[in-house]
């Protein structure tokens, strides 16, 4: 019987012992820091599949290994130099010829772009960028960057680094069920970080260009460009995205409580009126042959209350649409995935997949919410113009009522 703990505490000596035998003076990424986070990912995703003792000591060992051929390959083909070294040494330490294959796939398979095949496989793919998902994206991304820098001897500008991690955010997928739901909207979110940041930086660039074709054509209007130039950067730094983002909430919050207020309202007048038809009737049923001049008034008083029950109903009375999206409407933008009236009849998986592609585009996401705000606000003017309507029509109504009461009793 194999004893796996004894084999893992083995791989973890000499892993730990590679890396004091070789500086880091370089790699502020790839490190032995990154592989304890790896192996860690790893044993949380496999604990979650509940693996047995042998499937969870090949995905230890495979993420143990899986990057330690970077430093002696500076990246090139790292993977397959990973799984060189661990086949070496799982040899030395008499591991069984299936499992180190086993364990060297796993590795290979995270060469990018992954593909995984086992699901041994896919939880160590889905380790090794388990960080892609997490609210330390941000800070592992810049040492990556610092990392790659070191190694090419190179300065990597900004926009080229953010168009290569925004292509690399939109094209990786993670391949286990548990990573899915776990961390893809983290990884969404900081997808559109990326981006936000990328369009500030573009204007920024864009504006640059335009300001110094300007001078060219116009070398005396070199010192109002500087200062033109430094105004607009200044409001382009300082674009007010956190401003945006409570503008967003706190006009829906506002037509929240406006639509809550029609609805008391509308509320009020269905009471008001419903007990004065109560009364009416009534007392006019019980009395109708003694009163027969109080007949006519009555009859007024009846019709004004049920047509501002009428209108107060019509008010409060919701349009359901048929909770229905397309892929198209979500490719072209034009869904609003915020409103439950355009999902409620789908199923999880489709609106989970739209509500990401949503959460990656920024022009879509901000289009989703002044498209709520809009429509929210075309439901409040239908509102209140018929609540408008009711209210009119119960003012002048018990007007007309009363004075059709008095001119009854007085020449009747």
């Amino acid at each position: 019987m194999m004893n796996y703990h004894a084999l893992l505490v083995k791989i973890e000596n000499h892993v730990n012992l590679f890396y004091l035998e070789h500086p880091l003076t370089n790699y502020c990424y790839h490190n032995q820091l990154h592989t304890k986070e790896v192996l860690e990912a790893a044993q949380k995703i496999g604990s979650h599949y509940q693996l047995d003792d042998h499937l969870f000591f090949i995905i230890c060992a495979a993420a143990s290994f899986h990057d330690i051929g970077f430093i002696l390959s500076k990246g090139e083909l790292h993977e397959q130099k990973g799984a060189e070294l661990a086949d070496v040494f799982l040899h030395s330490i008499e591991v069984d010829e299936e499992d180190i294959t086993a364990i060297k796939n796993c590795i290979l398979a995270t060469k990018m772009p992954q593909s995984p095949q086992t699901l041994q496989e896919k939880i160590v793919c889905d380790a090794d960028l388990f960080n892609l998902g997490t609210t330390t994206f941000k800070e592992k991304n810049k040492l990556l960057k610092k990392e790659q820098e070191a190694l090419s001897n190179s300065k990597i500008d900004g926009i080229t680094w953010r168009k290569t991690t925004i292509s690399m955010l939109e094209n990786h997928h993670y391949h286990t069920d548990y990573c899915q739901s776990l961390l893809d909207n983290t990884k969404a979110a900081n997808l559109a970080a990326v981006k936000n940041k990328q369009e500030e930086k573009l204007s920024e660039v864009e504006l640059n260009a335009a300001l110094e074709n300007n001078i060219i054509k116009n070398p005396e209007a070199v010192e109002d460009n500087s200062a033109t130039k430094k105004a607009a950067k200044n409001k382009i730094k300082d674009r007010p995205v956190k401003g945006i983002e409570t503008m967003f909430r706190i006009s829906a919050s506002n037509n929240v409580r406006i639509s809550v207020m029609a609805d008391n309202k509308a509320q009020i007048m269905i009471s008001v009126n419903s007990i004065m038809i109560s009364v009416v009737l009534g007392l006019l049923l019980k009395n109708i042959d003694e009163n027969r001049n109080l007949l006519f008034p009555a009859i007024i008083l009846l019709a004004v209350n049920v047509t501002t029950i009428i209108y107060a109903v019509s008010a409060t009375r919701p349009k359901i649409p048929n909770g229905l999206f397309t892929q198209e409407q979500v490719d072209n933008k034009s869904v609003n995935l915020l409103y439950f009236g355009s999902f409620y009849n789908m199923n999880f998986k489709e609106y989970d997949a739209g509500v990401k592609a949503m959460m990656a585009d920024s022009e879509f996401l901000y289009g989703s919410l002044t498209k709520d705000i809009f429509w929210q606000g075309k439901v409040l003017g239908r509102k209140y113009r018929l609540l408008r309507t009711s209210y009119t029509i119960f003012m002048y109504g018990l007007i007309a009522s009363v004075l059709a009461f008095g001119i009854a009793i007085a020449f009747f």
